[in-house]
Order: C-alpha cells, then structure tokens, then sequence
C-alpha cells in the first residue's frame, strides 16, 4: 500500500506541509481526487479524527465516516483510529447533552404550551429509563437531538456517558469491519 515502510511514516503530516496522499501509491490516489476538498482534515492525522469526530455528534451537519474511511489507507491502524473516533464523537454528543442540561424543562414545556403535569411525567421517566436511550444518539437526524433531550431531562450523566460510548463505538466498529473486509 505504501512507498517504503509504513512505520516511518509522520503520524500527522502538517508539519512536513505534504499532503498524506502524497505517500500513498499513484494507484490509490483516484480515491481521494473526489474528496480533494475535505482531504484537509487528514493533514492533522489523529487530531484531525478527533476533531471531526466531535463536529459529527454535533448539531454542525458533519459526517465522520468519510474521513475514517480515508485514513484506513493510512499507516494507522484500526484499533487506533476506532477508539480516536469513538471518544470523539461521545464527547461531541455529551455537548449537546450538557447544552440541554442548560435548559429549564418548566420553561420550555410552557413556551411549548405544554401541560407542566405532562412534562414533569415526561423527566421522571427519562429519568428513570432515559439514558438507554443514549445507545441511539448515533443514529443521523435523530441522535443529536436526542442527546439534547436526555440533557433537558436531566437523565443522569454517567449512564449516558456510558451507552452513548457503546452506542457509538459500536457504529464505528462496524463502519471500520465493513472497510477492512
């Protein structure tokens, strides 16, 4: 796959001002020439993943998955690039969850013209049940603002923590098994 050995290769190639496709053979340089514009995220290597990986749980419109399926053909290895991947998107998502951690539920449910009897009900059983919900915050549209609403529910922020890490990590799992089979 590469031009000599992978090993010697920077982990992060910013700092040599030469682009990670540039390492890779000829042949394999026709995958990237349609993502030439998003191929930056890739110069900053791991933090980069990282990065993007956090954007991605966001409520920014941001996928991931292109950029991990980029850097496999780099010299990490899968492992790494899904534990990077992992932790960045659930730390993405706990902002959201922190951000609806800021909201008033009272306020919200009567700017809803919501009953406050409903939406008591509604925290008490998310608080209850809520976070096993959080195994979803990976699923696209509905994810984000599910992690803002278990933070407005108030669920409980270290079994969120918890399955919104295995929900995700699970995502990438499957996302690296597929490009590597």
């Amino acid at each position: 796959m590469f031009q000599g050995k992978p090993e010697l290769l920077p982990t992060c190639a910013w700092h040599l001002r030469k682009p990670i496709g540039s390492y890779l053979r000829k042949a394999e340089k026709p995958f990237f020439a349609p993502m030439e514009g998003g191929l930056w995220w890739m110069e900053f290597g791991l933090f980069g993943l990282f990065v993007a990986s956090f954007l991605a749980a966001t409520v920014l419109p941001f996928s991931s998955e292109v950029l991990l399926a980029a850097m496999t053909l780099g010299p990490w290895s899968a492992v790494t690039l899904w534990a990077v991947a992992s932790v960045g998107n659930t730390l993405g998502g706990m902002s959201s969850y922190g951000l609806g951690r800021l909201g008033d539920i009272g306020r919200i449910a009567k700017w809803l013209r919501m009953d406050p009897a409903k939406a008591q009900l509604w925290q008490a059983r998310t608080e209850r049940y809520g976070a096993w919900a959080a195994l979803l915050t990976w699923v696209p549209v509905i994810g984000d603002p599910l992690a803002v609403g278990l933070g407005l529910a108030r669920a409980k922020p270290v079994p969120v923590l918890v399955l919104m890490f295995l929900g995700k990590a699970a995502r990438y799992a499957l996302v690296l098994y597929l490009l590597m089979a």
